[in-house]
């Protein structure tokens, strides 16, 4: 399956196992030609926003009172994603958000999950850090949008995940960068991105 799902949340605050909840969700789709599709919407979780986040993402509670219900944007959410595997920045900040605001619905958290944090790091060990900010600067990607809004976050991960297949197809000379390789790379030591690809290839050709 090519088609995967960037996917971003903003929030009340660090912890949905705190009682935080989610004020805003952007999901974008893409292939190998780019982003093909789009999902954002905030959301009311009944929960207000403390002043420094709104002043961080610029979302007040006055705009999340006009908002839908967040039962209503999980359904629409997962209609979206319909079952296609997802990525996200720091993937257990919006596992952790997404599987607690699909509990309240009884819904199941789709399983298969990336994180482009990980990938990052053993992609671009030279970089300063690896959040999000950071690696857009040091890769020379233009920047989309506001950070710290979902769907911004969402469209520049979705170009960050993007730039690390090209890379690793150019590095290691692979007609396509499928998501299980991607999902070893992101386990593997940070040093041994070398190792993990050599590894995956021996395995694929051996197959």
């Amino acid at each position: 399956m090519r088609e995967r799902v960037i996917i971003d949340f903003e929030t009340t605050g660090l912890s949905a196992m705190m009682g935080d909840r989610a004020t805003e969700v952007a999901a974008v789709v893409i292939d190998e030609t780019g982003i093909i599709d789009r999902f954002q919407s905030l959301m009311n979780g009944g929960r207000r926003i403390p002043p420094c986040v709104q002043q961080l993402t610029g979302i007040s509670n006055a705009m999340i009172s006009r908002a839908p219900k967040a039962e209503v944007v999980m359904h629409e959410l997962l209609d979206f994603v319909a079952g296609r595997p997802l990525v996200a920045h720091n993937a257990a900040f919006d596992h952790g958000f997404l599987g607690a605001e699909l509990d309240r619905i009884g819904a199941a958290c789709p399983s298969v999950w990336l994180c482009s944090l990980k990938v990052a790091r053993r992609v671009y060990p030279e970089a300063p850090n690896h959040r999000l900010q950071t690696l857009i600067r040091h890769l020379c990607i233009e920047t989309v949008g506001q950070y710290h809004r979902a769907l911004a976050d969402a469209e520049m991960t979705a170009l960050l995940w993007l730039r690390m297949e090209q890379k690793l197809q150019h590095d290691f000379a692979l007609p396509e960068v499928p998501l299980e390789l991607m999902r070893r790379i992101q386990a593997a030591p940070c040093k041994g991105l070398g190792q993990c690809v050599g590894s995956f290839k021996r395995s694929v050709s051996s197959a």
